[in-house]
């Protein structure tokens, strides 16, 4: 294997220890967000001897990541193929690749995915007073809902309003108050009831294909996507927000299992590739253009056909089969 040097990425959000734990250097006293591994230009990997990662594999169609959010991330959605290619001829992408991607905990990890089933929200907010939005996403569904909050023609202070005044000891309620403290009024802090929030342990994963509504909210994991940096943002953020995109974007279909099955192997079919876990000692050979983390913190790239011994717990991204 021979090691690759990631971009780290300072957002504001970003836990200021655990990838500088991670990977054997001194904290700064700076958000440690993200460390890319890939060669998507905003953040191109290299090789220890300075030359870019890109000279061997080419463009690589994903990008590995250690992600670690010390606070929540925005509410938002990433575009499909298509819309990713037109939004990128518009100038309103920087780049015209679509961002599917997985999240795999390697800390207890919460996390807003998805929206969740009618039935399960109208009780929700009929428990705690919110009978104005239960009733638009019992009669309309939770796709007008939203459509609502962010064109204003649902007022949200309501709905936050009962989140403050209830005595739900419910973790949504208690995500939502957070939030309200945060972005005072923001329709995001509404719109959030209406999705699926999960609390991962260690090794168990979530999957975010396009018009998924998301947001992380604390915990640090692996994150498997497309090469692409396409983020559309609906709130919950001092950055740029995009309701339009958002709306036009957003998937509306209820997902029931927000969290995938148990497996040493996660699939993202839309990028072509899937994350594998190595226990230390497991013998793996590598089939593509492969990179690796191992969480005695190396990085790591594999070329066709290397064979290896996982040093230690290892996070591999490997081709699908045909």
């Amino acid at each position: 294997m021979r090691p690759v040097n990631g971009v780290v990425q300072h957002y504001p959000w970003g836990d200021p220890t655990f990838i500088p734990d991670l990977v054997g250097v001194e904290p700064d006293g700076r958000p440690w967000a993200e460390l890319w591994l890939g060669t998507h230009s905003n953040g191109p990997a290299s090789f220890t001897d300075g030359s870019a990662l890109s000279e061997v594999t080419g463009e690589l169609p994903y990008l590995l990541k250690v992600l670690a959010a010390g606070a929540p991330l925005s509410l938002q959605t990433h575009p499909n193929a298509e819309q990713a290619k037109a939004g990128f001829e518009r100038g309103d992408y920087p780049d015209p690749n679509p961002k599917p991607e997985l999240l795999c905990a390697l800390t207890p990890f919460e996390a807003f995915c998805g929206i969740r089933p009618v039935d399960a929200t109208v009780d929700l907010l009929r428990d705690i007073g919110a009978d104005g939005l239960a009733d638009v996403v019992a009669h309309d569904g939770p796709g007008a809902a939203l459509d609502g909050l962010y064109r204003g023609t649902i007022d949200p202070s309501s709905t936050i309003d009962a989140c403050r005044t209830t005595s739900s000891g419910r973790i949504e309620i208690r995500w939502a108050r957070r939030l309200a403290e945060m972005y005072p009024e923001d329709p995001s802090v509404a719109a959030s009831l209406l999705l699926n929030l999960v609390e991962l342990e260690p090794g168990e994963c979530v999957r975010l294909d396009a018009g998924n509504l998301h947001g992380y909210l604390r915990g640090a994991g692996i994150e498997l996507m497309g090469n692409s940096d396409n983020v559309i943002r609906g709130g919950l953020t001092a950055k740029h927000v995009d309701v339009d995109e958002l709306l036009a974007t957003v998937d509306p279909t209820p997902l029931v299992e927000p969290v995938l099955a148990r497996s040493d192997d996660y699939a993202l079919p839309a990028a072509g590739v899937a994350l594998r876990r190595l226990a230390i000692g497991t013998e793996h050979t590598a089939t593509g253009h492969e990179l690796a983390v191992d969480l005695g913190g190396g990085t790591w790239y594999l070329s066709p056909g290397e064979q290896i011994e996982a040093p230690a717990e290892t996070y591999v991204v490997v081709p699908l089969a045909a």
